[in-house]
């Protein structure tokens, strides 16, 4: 007996807080998906970093050894000014020296990678003014990013998921549900054949030291707006058509982007996953709502009464013509 009332009482506990519950789970594997990755990156790469390492202390030994009248010291100063400079996008080698970064079409590049949160960080502003214009620029564009790309997804969400939904829903009597689910799917599989494998196979072309996996690579680190850096196309020195070629991959990237967040738009209406979100939020009380508008001094019906009557009394005090009347003759005028 006292089992099944301490069991059905933590039922019902559990019931009442299923949103907290849900939400404490949410947190804990979101934490324990960070420390999987962080296990995993540090398994695969550690290695290959001690490799590397490893490569570059002995070409460095190599060439203080073939090179004798140089010092260490002097060696790690270059060196440093050299990566110092790679990290402005500038690169000492002869066959880059060709390529600037801030040309127009480099600029407009960079510009759509600022507004788009991507910022591969192979360019950035070498100077204070372009600095402090970087900072204008993104507050008020990334906001004016998110408010175009809102408005593009909306207008073409109707036109490619939701009336094709209700069209086979209400033409051959197909469930929605179902009907939305193939519809999504079927809308992921197009954008991903069109925005990541088609243009994986282009770029794998068109750069000389891409493969077909570092290009996809490239393709969702961009689109996903993470942006790492490690790939950008058009850097190599004997880029052909490199201005055109560079318009080419700021429309890509806009384009890209777009056709994401209506994919994400379009899985997020499904009433599936409206269903899964709803677990974690916060339920808010009918009731206790209901009834703070109804004590709420400017919604009452009691102030608004209150507010028309002092309204009318003192329009009546400005009209030079109407004779103020006591409220006891208006009262007796009535019951006459």
């Amino acid at each position: 007996m006292l089992q099944s009332l301490a069991g059905s009482s933590c039922v019902r506990l559990v019931e009442q807080h299923r949103s907290a519950w849900c939400f404490a789970l949410l947190v804990l594997g979101y934490l324990l998906y960070l420390v999987f990755g962080a296990v995993v990156f540090s398994s695969v790469e550690l290695p290959y970093e001690d490799l590397l390492r490893q490569e570059l202390g002995k070409l460095k030994q190599r060439f203080l050894e073939e090179h004798a009248c140089l010092s260490e010291q002097q060696l790690e100063q270059f060196l440093m000014r050299v990566l110092e400079a790679s990290n402005y996008g500038v690169s000492v080698l002869s066959n880059a020296s060709a390529n600037w970064n801030w040309d127009f079409t480099s600029s407009l590049f960079f510009a759509s990678t600022v507004l788009s949160t991507t910022g591969y960080g192979h360019t950035v502003p070498l100077s204070d003014g372009g600095k402090a214009f970087c900072i204008i620029y993104s507050v008020i564009g990334i906001p004016f990013t998110l408010l175009f790309l809102t408005a593009v997804v909306q207008r073409i969400i109707v036109y490619v998921t939701r009336r094709p939904v209700l069209y086979f829903h209400i033409r051959w009597g197909f469930s929605k549900q179902v009907v939305a689910v193939i519809h999504a799917v079927t809308l992921g599989f197009i954008t991903v054949s069109c925005f990541f494998l088609i243009p994986a196979a282009i770029f794998s072309v068109l750069e000389d030291d891409w493969n077909f996996l570092e290009s996809f690579y490239f393709c969702f680190i961009s689109l996903s707006t993470i942006g790492l850096g490690d790939y950008v196309p058009g850097e190599g020195y004997n880029q052909k058509f490199r201005e055109l070629y560079k318009i080419g991959i700021t429309c890509y990237l806009l384009l890209g982007l777009i056709a994401m967040l209506v994919v994400l738009e379009t899985f997020c209406e499904l009433h599936e996953l409206k269903k899964f979100r709803k677990l974690f939020y916060v339920k808010k009380d009918k009731e206790e709502d209901q009834v703070h508008i109804m004590e709420h001094d400017q919604l009452s019906f009691s102030s608004i009464s209150d507010q028309a009557a002092s309204m009318k009394d003192d329009q009546k005090a400005n009209e030079p013509f109407v004779t103020s009347q006591s409220p006891t003759s208006n009262d007796s005028s009535l019951n006459n």
